[in-house]
């Protein structure tokens, strides 16, 4: 490997490391202070960069927030979809991702989803838009999820299946919002509060 190689690599590494740094820091400014408040030099200096290293990587704020919110659905999608993809069985899989989703959301990296859905309800915001893009990704994972369950009658008729994902989702945002700082807990009530939304037993899931 030449050394021009070698320094391009190197180049790469500084600028995928100094841009985890800022994502990471406007994560932690988001989920602490919200959009509106969030001031670029403090999200810049938190991360150990100046004004101006940020904005080599980013245009203005909302290029930044729009960069932290592909980042939480990535990291989401490594850290639940896998575990949920991972199951053969619809509720199974439901039920990992209730769980998978409690636990994520322990974090400040799922905090900012749900600071910004709050902040931009009833907006048309390219930030809000991206945000409830990434709310209706996980709704219709779960649709498909219940309709499966259905089929192979694991999950008992009721209401259409769209509307069961919506109260899904609806749920389990709430349950873990509710139970903030409540790790012992989380788990699961998250999987009960799934369950009870499918029409199966509470009891019967325990988180274990």
């Amino acid at each position: 490997m030449g050394d021009r190689t070698r320094e391009r690599l190197s180049q790469a590494d500084r600028r995928l490391r100094s841009r985890t740094a800022l994502l990471e820091s406007a994560t932690r400014g988001l989920s602490r202070y919200g959009y509106g408040n969030l001031v670029l030099e403090q999200v810049a200096k938190e991360a150990g960069y100046t004004r101006g290293a940020l904005y080599h990587q980013f245009k203005d704020k909302q290029e930044l927030v729009l960069a932290v919110v592909e980042w939480v659905r990535e990291s989401w999608d490594r850290e639940v979809g896998q575990a949920v993809a991972r199951e053969s069985d619809p509720v199974a899989a439901l039920l990992a991702l209730a769980r998978g989703h409690a636990v994520f959301c322990r974090g400040d990296i799922a905090r900012v989803a749900i600071a910004l859905r709050l902040e931009f309800s009833g907006q048309d915001h390219p930030v809000g838009r991206q945000v409830e893009e990434g709310y209706a990704s996980i709704t219709r994972r779960c649709l498909g999820l219940v309709k499966a369950g259905r089929r192979a009658g694991a999950i008992p008729p009721g209401p259409p299946a769209r509307t069961v994902a919506l109260a899904f989702v609806g749920a389990l945002e709430g349950a873990v919002i509710a139970l903030a700082g409540q790790a012992r807990y989380d788990e699961a009530l998250a999987a009960r509060t799934a369950a009870g939304v499918l029409g199966l037993d509470p009891l019967d899931f325990t988180g274990r």
